[in-house]
């Protein structure tokens, strides 16, 4: 067998399986950036549209109405945020209240940031109430997440078959409205003042996986060119 051949085969083997893993993570990534740039996309017409009626089966983030009658009675948190008040900076977690519907499922609704402490009445409007926001996907529990305390209703992840359980309702719909609104300069709680944003870095990883692959293809050219040499026989 060639002495080069022999010095080139595992070192090529190696190479082209690390290849197809970096070129793998980078085709991926681009698939990701088309997704992330569509749903960022959908949140941006659902931002500039004016609110739709709220039906059995809406889109992740579409901005709704909604008319019904909040149970303040039966409340519950969500997450865990510090933010900025009046008093200073403070932990706080999002409040979570049922909203009764005619003829169809209890909705889950986040009405915004409460401090844990809080340092000024909660609002809790009483009777029939119309309520703008958008729509909010559950959350699937991952590996790290936080356990949810039954006990005090703090939830860590945003499952509504779950709170609903807790709240003892024993038809909640399979997503939360997250409310929209001006924050209210003395009342909590302070809803979202527009649809998330969430970040897309997709790009850069594109170019961080496939930079890498095309480094490893330099560096496995110079190594062979440097075994090619060294295997030449002397000239006499």
């Amino acid at each position: 067998m060639n002495p080069t051949f022999r010095r080139l085969l595992w070192p090529t083997v190696m190479t082209i399986a690390m290849l197809i893993v970096l070129t793998g993570l980078g085709t991926w990534q681009v698939q990701r950036l088309y997704w992330k740039e569509a749903v960022l996309a959908q949140i941006a017409r659902a931002e500039a549209a004016p609110p739709a009626r709220l039906g059995e089966n809406p889109s992740p983030f579409a901005k709704v109405e909604v008319r019904g009658h909040l149970r303040g009675d039966l409340t519950a948190l969500y997450g865990a945020e510090v933010r900025e008040t009046p008093a200073g900076p403070k932990m706080g977690a999002h409040l979570i209240e049922p909203l009764e519907r005619e003829g169809a499922p209890t909705l889950l609704v986040d009405r915004g940031w409460v401090p844990l402490a809080p340092t000024g009445p909660i609002d809790l409007p009483d009777g029939s109430v119309t309520l703008t926001g958008f729509v909010h996907p559950p959350e699937a529990r991952g590996w790290f997440s936080a356990a949810d305390n039954q006990a005090e209703r703090h939830f860590y992840t945003l499952d509504p078959g779950a709170i609903g359980t807790a709240l003892r309702l024993p038809d909640v719909a399979p997503f939360v409205l997250a409310v929209l609104g001006p924050r209210p300069a003395s009342l909590w709680p302070q809803p979202a003042l527009h649809l998330p944003q969430p970040p897309n870095n997709h790009l850069s990883y594109v170019v961080t996986w496939y930079g890498l692959a095309a480094a490893l293809v330099v560096i496995f050219t110079i190594f062979a060119r440097k075994g090619s040499k060294h295997g030449k026989p002397d000239s006499v």
